[in-house]
């Protein structure tokens, strides 16, 4: 139906008449169904009404299948070299009007729409690339390898056509890039030869032009060579080693955001998919960038200003609220954050925006409409360039092609459609306006600031008293002998103008603290350890909230502010993304220690914000066979997740029994991982063992799931072959071939050695394996029937008291459901209570006599009179009392399940119960508190704490233990 604006229909009616009048032309004729087929494209696209007349039997292709297949793909012969730039324009002219035709009727969405645009161009590229290749051979010969094979250019792609969203009639930004050749003096084979450098900036040039070049068919694509190093002043192709110094060394923040959607689309994909690895750490730096913030700062200033110089409020892409203003918000993220979160290395603006929604670092709401802003800015940019085939942003200022444009798009005039347009430009300009806002408030005023910068010849220390400090002469010392160090003397203007704002924010939270001094000095050491790394100083300079949590945690804990000053990775923690909410589960931590060094392709698990299990982010190690990078790397899991749950129990935002769980199971995941890099070592060196069965079980705090912060971990290994794969004759079969028992006990060697390895990032964890059959006199890795015949037959009591506490963490899944069976079989054993009774109190009697720490009314809250020992020897006690009956309370191994298992199995009532996981639930608390502080786990008792000693003494005194009596 025609239109009712009358212009329009007169438009449309001229149109539709020259569309009939040129397939009359070819013998063939419009019916009305087609006509009426036609209109919706008439009032859209002169361009496609253009193409049409030129290209008459394009029509009925279209009418045939509403352009569903894509036009044949043209072929540039040699021997026909003349036809190669109408061919490429036809083709290219065709295809932008098959797309036209799908997205005006609605047969395409706009991903669709760019898709194929971005589709068209890589097709063009590598068309026209192939064609010039086989012209340069036979003119200059190839540049070959050191091996002898051919090279070939590398055309890299930027912008939108590197992100698979280019625009209807956009330029493609590319760069050219090669391999060198093995010899840098070759030259290529042929009559004419070239130098590497001139061959393919020879070869570059003229794809450009053949691509570019304006003909009676137009053109193929505009494309701009400005984004290579140095611009229009640099060279045309360069060698990959010569482009990588160059972003070494001359790098700039636009160049990273630039590269940040490169992608290789013509010549040697491989090659350029190395390159842009190798390039990987200069677009995305490995630590959170807050560094880079001040480039981008100046990149969203020449953004305003831009909008603000020029009259750009019709510029549906520069203008205010625009499509650049979306991109720069997600780009500008993904810079500072992507280093850190594989996840968020999208080239792509949509993909970007759900990923930063994920990571929490965009509101789900805001993601939502940004999404949706651009979807209809790049539907309109689309439309404005099918228009007329003109690479324009403005919105149209001739009344008759904006009512066009509206109808076009489902609108009913044009004030409805400007009316959207301005609904979401608003939400956009919002949004752009907040991204990166300037720092609060100037850090660098106040006497403390006047102070710090006096230093180190002036400045008067009454300013600490007044603030704060006890100490005065000593924090004065400290402060001074600081701004003296050679680190701080030779920091560069830009860094030191960081620390001058960030210092004395650090002093004054330091004074506010419960300890001044204390809190100075772990700062002022945790300070000294970054200087060296500008980004995290820019980090704490950016993020207030960030800055002001660290005061607070390394006033109050000495274990995280030691942790932070060895380990400054661990500021990206501080982030409010990172320690809110809930902490990952169990399920979660075990794969994000899984995946380290397993993400060679930069697509890592995500950092998990919630309790789900959403795995946490692992860094990326370089290769799964280099030992020391995995172990550092998950060094770097493991802090950072501790780091996270420290924090989480220092802020009481969960109770201490699921902290020392979560603990115990990033241990686990751990050991799993390590466990398999000893397999896969032991594999190299000797061999499979495939009948073998080899596993890990974790004791104490491990198996109870009840880990400190700086626990060591009680690891008992058991193996087994069964007699019918040949048992203790089983042999591996690789070059240095080793029996079950010296395979199996080589592995767990390994895999203690590993977990105790000294590397850059500290060590994993230390290990006890004293629990084992026999003690330290005992073999280290037992067979299953010789620990099932060791706890029948020799085992004393207080290792079947351990084995309630033990459970299996690692290795072979069979042989852990048989050491399960081995252990109830063990706890079963009926037993006479009273002997049973004696021998647990005379354990604990001359455990208490050798390690209790209680002195002079100081509780120690693990040793001491009702503490958390004699709550774990209550329980073991009721266990082997009460196990040849009730087999429930079998199936926990953690102190509060035990209890509720106990209960359950009606051995205690509901009131003894809850004291008792009360008693538990303070006792391991405060003994939580200590550690993170690193003070002995030793306190003056308060009321709630002898509530705790209280229910502990009743509950041993009422199942007949006395703990206090001498064996």
């Amino acid at each position: 139906m025609i239109p009712a604006s009358s212009s329009v229909a007169a438009v449309a009616e001229r149109a539709l008449a020259q569309l009939q009048a040129s397939q009359l032309a070819i013998g063939a004729e419009l019916d009305a169904q087609a006509l009426q087929r036609c209109q919706p494209v008439a009032i859209a696209s002169d361009f496609a009404v253009a193409t049409l007349i030129r290209q008459p039997d394009l029509l009925s292709r279209l009418l045939a299948d509403d352009g569903e297949a894509p036009l044949p793909v043209p072929e540039l012969l040699a021997d026909h070299r003349d036809q190669w730039l109408s061919l490429l324009r036809r083709y290219r002219t065709a295809e932008s009007t098959r797309l036209v035709w799908r997205d005006v009727h609605g047969l395409d969405d706009v991903d669709a729409t760019l898709a194929g645009t971005t589709a068209l161009a890589e097709v063009c590229l590598r068309v026209a690339l192939e064609a010039l290749e086989q012209e340069f051979v036979g003119r200059h010969g190839v540049l070959r390898h050191a091996d002898g094979s051919a090279q070939r250019l590398v055309v890299f792609a930027l912008g939108k056509l590197g992100g698979g969203e280019l625009n209807f009639s956009s330029d493609v930004d590319l760069v050219y890039g090669y391999e060198p050749p093995g010899d840098l003096s070759a030259v290529s084979d042929g009559p004419r030869p070239l130098s590497a450098e001139h061959y393919f900036s020879r070869l570059g040039q003229k794809l450009a032009r053949l691509l570019d070049d304006v003909t009676v068919d137009g053109f193929c694509h505009r494309v701009d060579l400005r984004l290579r190093p140095y611009g229009n002043a640099g060279r045309v192709a360069w060698s990959f080693p010569a482009m990588e110094q160059y972003f070494q060394r001359e790098g700039r923040d636009w160049e990273r955001y630039a590269w940040q959607k490169a992608r290789p689309v013509a010549g040697d994909l491989a090659a350029g998919a190395a390159f842009l690895e190798l390039l990987r750490p200069f677009v995305y730096r490995r630590y959170l960038d807050y560094g880079a913030l001040d480039g981008l700062r100046a990149m969203k200033a020449a953004i305003a200003a831009e909008v603000a110089r020029k009259e750009l409020d019709d510029d549906i892409k520069r203008g205010p609220g625009g499509i650049r203003e979306i991109e720069f918000l997600a780009q500008a993220l993904q810079l500072i954050r992507g280093g850190r979160d594989p996840g968020l290395r999208e080239r792509s603006l949509q993909p970007a925006l759900a990923a930063l929604v994920e990571a929490g670092q965009v509101e789900a709401r805001t993601g939502a409409q940004l999404r949706e802003a651009y979807l209809f800015l790049r539907h309109l940019e689309n439309r404005l360039q099918m228009f007329a085939d003109q690479q324009t942003h403005a919105l149209p200022v001739d009344p008759v092609t904006r009512v066009r444009i509206a109808i076009g798009m489902g609108f009913a005039d044009w004030d409805e459609l400007r009316a959207e347009l301005e609904r979401h430009r608003s939400i956009v300009r919002e949004e752009f306006a907040a991204l990166l806002a300037p720092r609060h408030g100037n850090r660098s005023e106040g006497v403390l600031a006047e102070y710090w910068l006096a230093l180190p010849d002036g400045g008067d220390m009454a300013v600490l008293a007044e603030a704060g400090f006890e100490d005065a002469a000593g924090a004065d010392s400290l402060l001074r002998d600081f701004a003296r160090s050679p680190g701080v003397v030779a920091l560069t203007d830009g860094t030191r103008a960081r620390l001058d704002r960030v210092l004395p924010a650090f002093m004054e939270g330091a004074a506010r603290s419960s300890q001044p001094a204390l809190a100075l000095r772990r700062l002022l050491a945790l300070v000294h350890n970054i200087l060296r790394r500008s980004a995290y100083l820019a980090l704490l300079d950016e993020q207030p909230a960030a800055l002001a949590r660290l005061v607070r945690v390394t006033s109050q804990s000495a274990l995280l502010a030691e942790r932070v000053a060895v380990h400054p990775l661990l500021l990206d923690e501080l982030l409010d993304a990172s320690v809110a909410g809930e902490l990952p589960g169990r399920a979660a931590l075990i794969q994000a220690c899984s995946e380290v060094g397993l993400q060679g392709d930069g697509s890592g698990a995500r950092r998990a914000r919630g309790s789900g299990d959403e795995p946490l982010a692992a860094p990326e190690a370089r290769s799964p066979e280099d030992v020391e990078a995995v172990l550092n790397a998950l060094n770097e899991v493991r802090q950072a997740a501790s780091f996270r749950i420290a924090m989480a129990h220092r802020d009481h935002r969960q109770p201490a029994v699921e902290s020392a769980r979560q603990v115990a199971w990033l241990a686990e995941g751990v050991v799993n991982r390590v466990l398999a890099m000893a397999t896969r070592e032991m594999i190299a060196a000797h061999g499979r063992l495939p009948t073998t069965r080899f596993a890990v079980f974790g004791y104490g705090s491990l198996g109870g799931e009840e880990l400190g912060f700086d626990s060591d971990l009680d690891l008992v290994f058991l193996y087994d072959t069964p007699p019918s794969a040949g048992g203790i004759d089983a042999v591996s079969d690789g070059p240095r071939p080793l029996d079950a028992a010296r395979w199996s006990a080589r592995l767990a060697q390994k895999l203690v050695a590993l977990l105790e390895a000294p590397t850059r990032a500290g060590r994993l964890y230390e290990v006890d394996v004293r629990l084992r059959p026999d003690g330290a006199k005992g073999v280290l890795v037992s067979s299953l029937a010789s620990f099932d015949a060791y706890q029948h037959e020799r085992a004393w009591n207080w290792e079947h008291q351990a084995l309630v506490r033990a459970r299996p963490i690692a290795g072979d899944a069979s042989l852990a459901a048989d050491f399960v069976g081995v252990r109830n079989a063990t706890l079963s054993r009926p037993r006479e209570r009273e002997q049973l009774r004696d021998e647990v109190s005379a354990m604990r009697a001359r455990m208490r006599a050798e390690l209790d720490r209680s002195r002079d009314g100081v509780f120690d809250l693990k040793q001491g009179q009702g503490g958390l020992v004699d709550l774990e020897f209550v329980l073991q006690s009721l266990v082997l009392e009460h196990a040849a009956t009730r087999a429930g309370v079998l199936r926990r191994q953690d102190t509060h399940g035990l209890i509720g298992a106990i209960h359950d199995a009606g051995i205690i009532d509901a009131e003894t119960r809850t004291q008792l996981q009360a008693a538990h639930e303070i006792l391991l608390s405060r003994s939580l508190d200590c550690s993170l502080d690193r003070r002995p786990r030793r306190m003056v008792p308060d009321a709630p704490v002898e509530r705790a000693r209280a229910a502990i003494d009743l509950a041993a005194r009422e199942h007949g233990l006395d703990f206090s009596r001498r064996a």
